[in-house]
């Protein structure tokens, strides 16, 4: 029995995931630094949607704030609106609706709304009323997904210079999205930066000069001035990944701001020849010890890690053995010593020998953005750092 006074250590969490706060600060700060070596007075928007890539959209958009970020993005209005809750205060934007969405909560909450042509508009304004919603309009340059094509470019013109002259709406910004900013050489950047120049000088014909012009996210800020004009929208290297392709030498020294943990359940010894998870596609090779490690596909280990995702444990690089199950997986350690209680880390910034996020993805065939963004509810958060900053 504990003696009197003693103070009791917490047992270790299932799983967690750790949030570099101050690495998002710092990598916040190195990407405006980066942009404005094209344009002195740009100014960064910081991209918390998905939860801010599966790291915390509230913890994440003050960090980056912090760091020199005067602008927020996101997808969805509830993903806005939840962050109009949480306190933030910044200019905010939100650019993937449907008709249905609460868009005049999200406008009463001083959400800024992307709009992909002349039904949106009307849409938006049937459903705000009286109120005048700060809008973006959102051309699709080449990427083939929304925003305004060419058809209906005239058109939206003419729409919203309507809707600006009635004093129904305020054109805030013009905006599009890069299909190949991280494919070096990839001719569609400069194709699809020619058509954004072009549709500005539409808009501005018509007497419509965008106060914000956006176009470059991370890969275009890291690497291609032409395409930074007024805002830069960062997100992936907020968290420190580069969003290059696998091998190429990193443009900043971002840090990966999310370790991945997990606490050994189970540890036993099998005999040589013991099959190991559904399918029994892994059998030992010799007396071996195996470890049981409480993360599963539901919180955002992909199926495809089995039998190769990497880990660190006990000091060692190890890979998954077997398939991974809803909930579980499991290491084979060979003779070397594990309890139950041990950490297990499945990635992060790689500076203590860990797995990083990059090679998760590059082993299960996918991108570092998704194997950060998938980890699930059942993983708590928890912030490192407390950065200052405005809200």
């Amino acid at each position: 029995m504990a003696s009197p006074g003693a103070r009791s250590v917490p047992a270790p969490p299932r799983a967690e995931a750790v949030v570099d706060l101050d690495a998002v600060t710092a990598n916040t700060r190195a990407l405006l630094a980066r942009a404005r070596q094209a344009r002195p007075d740009v100014a960064v928007m910081a991209v918390v949607k998905a939860e801010g890539y599966g790291h915390g959209a509230a913890a994440c958009a003050r960090a980056a704030l912090a760091g020199g970020a005067t602008w927020l993005g996101v997808a969805t209005l509830a993903e806005a609106v939840a962050l109009r809750a949480a306190g933030l205060t910044a200019p905010l934007l939100a650019w993937l609706w449907v008709p249905g969405d609460d868009l005049a909560g999200a406008v009463a909450a001083d959400v800024q709304i992307a709009v992909s042509g002349p039904v949106q508009l009307d849409a938006l304004l049937a459903a705000v009323g009286d109120t005048r919603p700060r809008i973006h309009v959102k051309v699709d340059t080449g990427l083939g997904r929304n925003g305004v094509g060419p058809a209906e470019l005239a058109a939206t013109v003419d729409a919203v210079a309507a809707a600006q002259r009635a004093g129904r709406v305020e054109f805030v910004g013009l905006m599009s999205h890069l299909a190949g900013a991280d494919v070096p050489g990839d001719p569609s950047v400069a194709e699809q930066t020619a058509l954004f120049r072009a549709a500005e000088r539409t808009f501005v014909a018509a007497g419509l000069a965008p106060a914000v012009r956006h176009l470059a996210n991370t890969a275009a800020t890291l690497d291609h001035p032409d395409c930074v004009f007024d805002l830069v929208r960062c997100g992936i290297g907020l968290y420190g990944l580069d969003p290059t392709e696998p091998g190429a030498t990193p443009r900043l020294p971002l840090v990966p701001a999310m370790t991945l943990r997990a606490t050994v359940a189970q540890v036993k010894r099998v005999p040589a020849g013991w099959g190991v998870s559904y399918g029994l596609t892994y059998r030992t090779t010799t007396e071996t010890t195996l470890a049981l490690v409480p993360l599963g596909y539901a919180d955002g280990i992909p199926r495809a890690a089995s039998s190769v995702g990497p880990v660190l444990l006990g000091g060692r690089r190890r890979q998954i053995a077997g398939r991974v199950a809803m909930d579980q997986f499991v290491v084979d350690c060979g003779d070397d010593p594990v309890a139950i209680g041990d950490a297990v880390t499945l990635f992060g910034p790689g500076t203590a020998g860990e797995p990083t996020a990059r090679e998760w993805a590059e082993v299960t065939g996918t991108i570092d953005y998704e194997i950060v963004t998938r980890i699930g509810s059942r993983v708590p958060r928890r912030p490192s750092g407390a950065p200052g900053g405005e809200s």
